[in-house]
């Protein structure tokens, strides 16, 4: 990944389209998507669409009320690119500087076990890029490894849809798992807000929220840690600049004096 950059941002959909064998339908998180990619877009970042199975990803209803979703829906550049997504095996992860798991309880039948998917979130926390995830979307970070043998959720604070919130939606008995059990179960400390509150978490390089309500949160945060990475590149490519000027200097005099 070239951070010197910093134009890329990946946004990852469910294909589950169906609430496991009820027959219910679901798809990602319309808001979830439409908010963070709004943030994105108007922080100057190229955002690109990725889905499990490929192709177009199923989505839950349009909130018409919300001007955000509704210019998602009807924006031509994000119709064309969420049209035929590619499936996450074949993107590129070096070609992004983030990554951001939209939520959707999609995500809790096709996001929790994908290779695919954790070998891609991995990869660019380990090149250095930033990881987001809203709402269900942390269901994805569920047993990604990264390049030292830790588990990226382990000893981290995050936030997550909260079993009271699936027990308000009714969804307690119908998701294969409670996302907050699994998220401690694997090292993590959950912090929990009041249901439909917004809760954004701030762990390193991992941002994560709680519900709906905190995803343009999530992509703000996100922004601001992809600033002060650039930040931190140009400051280390300055003091090699100077250090590399200084040896030249060193060597110059020396020939110099040799010379004299």
């Amino acid at each position: 990944m070239d951070i010197t950059t910093m134009k890329k941002i990946l946004l990852v959909l469910t294909s589950q389209d169906t609430l496991g064998d009820t027959g219910e339908a679901t798809g990602y998180n319309v808001a979830e998507a439409a908010h963070p990619w709004k943030v994105f877009r108007d922080a100057g970042y190229f955002v690109d669409f990725a889905s499990i199975a490929g192709g177009q990803p199923p989505q839950d209803a349009v909130q018409q009320d919300d001007p955000v979703q509704v210019e998602f829906t009807q924006d031509e550049t994000a119709k064309a690119s969420l049209y035929n997504t590619p499936k996450v095996s074949v993107v590129d992860p070096s070609q992004y500087d983030a990554v951001y798991l939209v939520g959707g309880h999609g995500t809790m039948w096709d996001f929790t076990g994908n290779r695919d998917l954790q070998k891609l979130v991995a990869a660019v926390y380990d090149a250095g890029g930033v990881v987001g995830a809203v709402c269900h979307g942390p269901s994805g970070l569920v047993d990604v490894e990264l390049a030292n043998g830790v588990n990226l959720l382990s000893g981290r604070k995050v936030a997550a849809f909260t079993t009271a919130e699936e027990e308000e939606v009714g969804k307690k008995d119908t998701v294969p798992y409670l996302l907050q059990e699994r998220l401690e179960e694997q090292g993590a400390t959950v912090k929990v807000a009041e249901n439909w509150e917004e809760n954004v978490q701030v762990d390193e390089r991992l941002v994560t929220g709680q519900n709906p309500q905190s995803a343009a949160g999530v992509a703000k945060e996100m922004t601001k840690l992809l600033t002060e990475v650039v930040r931190e590149q140009k400051a280390q490519e300055e003091q090699s600049a100077q250090e590399l000027r200084a040896e030249h200097d060193a060597e110059k005099a020396a020939d110099e004096e040799e010379q004299s």
